[in-house]
């Protein structure tokens, strides 16, 4: 899969799109997904500009690491799933949608299925309350300079 400049979230990373943040370091962006597969469901992303993390540089995908178990203990203090799914996928053979890296922390509750993967949109009120609740657990309103 080939980078491409103009994919959603290298627009995000520019404000060219807007994203209700959940925490943000020099080198990671972690945000509420539009389309959630369940709720709650935040992706964490490099601000490095790759397509795949076979081309992410040792520093960002580290960097994308640590915000991604960051996300899932605030998210697990936040929300109390029965679980917790991490995904991240390269190609779209193995379902990669978005042609950026990027890392999908989803809770998950026993009996509960996922929605189907970018499918419906989420009330913006939905995501935005939830996204104050994982916040919280990081410490710091309204997205975490971590």
């Amino acid at each position: 899969m080939k980078y491409d400049e103009s994919n959603p979230f290298a627009r995000i990373l520019r404000g060219e799109l807007p994203c209700i943040k959940v925490a943000e370091t020099d080198a990671t962006l972690a945000f509420m997904d539009l389309m959630p597969q369940s709720d709650g469901h935040v992706l964490v992303v490099p601000k490095e500009a790759a397509a795949e993390i076979f081309e992410l540089s040792d520093a960002a995908t580290v960097a994308c690491m640590r915000m991604t178990q960051k996300i899932a203990v605030a998210l697990r203090a936040a929300l109390q799933p029965d679980g917790m799914f991490i995904g991240q996928f390269n190609g779209a053979a193995a379902g990669q949608t978005v042609a950026h890296v990027h890392f999908h922390v989803i809770p998950r509750w026993e009996g509960q299925a996922l929605r189907m993967h970018a499918r419906e949109m989420a009330p913006q009120a939905t995501l935005e309350a939830l996204a104050q609740r994982i916040r919280a657990q990081l410490g710091d309103e309204p997205a975490r300079r971590l």
